[in-house]
């Protein structure tokens, strides 16, 4: 409550560069209550803040707004990647009236949603036990793939922002390293990044390498799935097609492969989340012992990794509901 008794009010933004979502939320307690939401076509706007004055309208102005932002944030900027928009926290809060406010990036930002995730936004993928106070990972295989590390202090959680998924991806075996020389010709690249393999669009490029290895005379039926080849993929592998579930199989494994060595990195015993749009499409796959096994195949550190728990993210308003935990944070 406020000094005057009514409901505190958070703004959230989930800012994108074809839709932007806004939301407001009441406190109360540990407890945040959606009000009503609103989607808006970004290009239509000429800048953020008209955008936020329009939406909250005669509302009670909020006490704190996070704004998930598809772009680098540095410092109190925010550059978006497919708008023209110049956005700062200062002149956001001189525009819109919002005593405090927060740009954040809008996958890092699910870090500071994770621990206050219903049962209904979850699920699990392998037990373990959390430890309070120790880093997060999360990882979102979607159209590429996303990583961001949660690091505890005595205000809470810190959200950090990481490139890992562009670092160099790493064969295992024969067959992913012929995989990989394929794909860089292919593509034409110098180097092979991680998340050209594991993501959404990594399983159609899995998919494609199969295709050209054991269908050479062009009749399997993926390959008239064009765009959609990644959930054509996962489509026929549930339905039992050899070469869809070979490509999947490869896809997991190296998924929970990478999934290991960033936490490592990271020594991210405060659990680890799998977001994205794979991770509730795929929700059987991910259990597999495929995953499983790459996640733990680490040698000496496989015990540890083996008490880390994995989540996947399965509400797709993950981003809107976190940068709402986020302005919770802001007012203490």
């Amino acid at each position: 409550m406020d000094p005057g008794g009514q409901p505190t009010t958070l703004l959230a933004g989930d800012i994108g560069g074809t839709k932007t979502l806004l939301a407001l939320y009441t406190m109360g307690g540990q407890q945040l209550e959606l009000v009503h939401s609103h989607r808006y076509v970004s290009a239509e706007w000429p800048d953020l803040a008209p955008m936020v004055r329009a939406f909250l309208g005669s509302e009670q102005v909020p006490a704190a707004a996070c704004f998930a932002v598809a772009g680098p944030v540095e410092g109190d900027r925010a550059r978006l990647t497919n708008l023209p928009w110049q956005l700062s926290e200062c002149g956001l809060s001189r525009n819109t009236g919002i005593g405090r406010v927060d740009l954040v990036n809008d996958f890092a930002v699910l870090i500071y949603g994770l621990p206050h995730l219903e049962p209904q936004q979850q699920a699990c993928i392998h037990e373990g036990s959390a430890l309070a106070g120790e880093p997060l990972l999360v990882l979102g295989a979607g159209t590429g793939l996303g990583v961001a590390f949660g690091l505890p202090g005595p205000e809470g959680l810190t959200a950090v922002a990481s490139e890992a998924a562009h670092a160099e991806f790493a064969p295992r075996t024969q067959k992913e390293w012929e995989l990989k020389q394929w794909l860089q010709q292919d593509l034409a690249l110098e180097r092979l990044s991680i998340e050209r393999v594991v993501s959404g669009t990594g399983l159609g490029h899995v998919t494609r390498w199969l295709l050209q290895r054991r269908d050479p005379e062009g009749c399997h039926p993926l390959r008239q799935a064009g765009d959609d080849l990644p959930a054509a993929s996962a489509t026929a592998a549930a339905g039992g097609d050899p070469l869809a579930g070979e490509a999947l199989a490869l896809w997991l494994e190296a998924y929970g492969s990478v999934c290991g060595d960033l936490a490592l990195g990271a020594l991210a015993r405060g659990g680890i989340w799998l977001a994205g749009g794979t991770a509730g499409k795929l929700l059987e796959p991910l259990r597999s012992h495929r995953f499983r096994q790459a996640f733990l195949a680490k040698g000496r550190l496989s015990r540890l990794l083996e008490a880390i728990p994995i989540t996947a993210v399965i509400d797709p308003a993950i981003g809107q509901f976190s940068a709402a935990c986020r302005a919770r944070m802001l007012v203490g």
